[in-house]
């Protein structure tokens, strides 16, 4: 098949396939000049985090889109010609987080320094129940001793946090990695243990960080421990084996996010795969292509992001002061985005 033909059969494959939930707000479609800073970006890295997940997607349309993809393409041609800016939220303003990859250092082994687990999710445990709170779990030591743990952490917060960003790399003593990945969750709401922080009047929202936590419970921790279980929410890991170490972790389409190319979303308001274009402001204002391809249980609307910024210390401390206004552009297939766009 031509290329051109190829395109033509593209155009013929986009059909609809997704929808907003009935609630949904205001939906407007843009044109490329309406987004600032698009011409300046590195489509080409975007289309190279888009091909990493495309694949997975087995609707039509993107089938077919992955498909051309992967030949190759001239990358920003290849946005521009298949998709269409579209707006979800109306004039609401985005708000964008960081999140990272942690690395720890462990042992699969309890020792004196590594005292605190991370689990398996039990047996009796099905998705969409609610179990345990985190205060029962710990309070009770319900999982104690039932041959769950995967590895012990010299740190009970940086176990709290690794739960909070939901995938990590632990350092072992022999000099090796073990990687592990979501494995569930025990069905509770998350808490923001930083709101919870504003609303005891011991910080001001600007001054919430995940560093300012940290040293806030190490400083604390009979007050740290009680705090850290405000948040019900309690997450469950799984060991991972045969990711490529030079990338990413797992996200929510199981294959590896990209460092500053990945968001999760909130798949109600934006299909998982999708590109997604950000205009962040704060300190660090960001204007670049990003791809769905992550969730989180506090990504809740159709202007909510998370940005994934890597793994390791480094990359930890940029995503734990990302707190922005701003507005994410969901790009979609030409049909999906006119019939959305006009009430279909």
């Amino acid at each position: 098949m031509t290329r051109g033909s190829r395109i033509a059969a593209i155009l013929a494959a986009l059909i609809m396939g997704w929808a907003l939930p009935a609630d949904a707000t205001q939906v407007e479609m843009l044109q490329f000049d309406d987004l600032a800073g698009w011409t300046e970006d590195d489509h080409q890295a975007a289309l190279a985090a888009f091909v990493e997940t495309c694949g997975d997607l087995n609707d039509p349309y993107w089938s077919s889109l992955c498909s051309f993809a992967k030949d190759g393409p001239d990358a920003r041609t290849f946005f521009e010609l298949f998709f269409r800016p579209v707006a979800i939220g109306g004039p609401q303003s985005a708000l964008f987080t960081g999140y990272f990859e942690p690395e720890l250092h462990g042992s699969t082994h309890r020792t004196s320094r590594f005292r605190f687990p991370i689990y398996r999710k039990p047996p009796e445990l099905n998705p969409g129940d609610v179990w345990k709170s985190r205060d029962e779990i710990e309070s009770d030591n319900a999982l104690a001793g039932r041959g769950l743990e995967i590895a012990w952490i010299d740190d009970p917060v940086d176990v709290f946090f690794l739960q909070i960003q939901g995938s990590g790399r632990i350092r072992l003593s022999d000099g090796s990695v073990l990687r592990v990945g979501y494995g569930g969750k025990n069905g509770h709401e998350y808490r923001s243990i930083g709101q919870e922080l504003v609303r005891r009047g011991i910080y001001q929202p600007h001054q919430v960080s995940a560093e300012v936590i940290r040293s806030w419970v190490r400083r604390n921790p009979a007050e740290g421990a009680e705090l850290l279980r405000h948040n019900p929410s309690f997450v469950f890991f799984r060991p991972l084996s045969g990711i490529d170490p030079a990338k990413g972790p797992l996200g929510a389409m199981n294959r590896s996010v990209t460092p500053l190319r990945t968001i999760a979303v909130d798949p109600a308001y934006t299909p998982l795969g999708a590109p997604v274009w950000i205009e962040k402001g704060g300190r660090d204002p960001m204007r670049r292509l990003m791809i769905a391809q992550d969730t989180g249980s506090a990504i809740k609307g159709p202007q909510r992001a998370d940005i994934f910024f890597g793994t390791g210390d480094d990359a930890g401390k940029q995503a734990g002061t990302i707190r922005d206004p701003g507005r994410m552009i969901v790009l979609l297939p030409i049909d999906q985005a006119f019939q959305m766009a006009s009430g279909g």
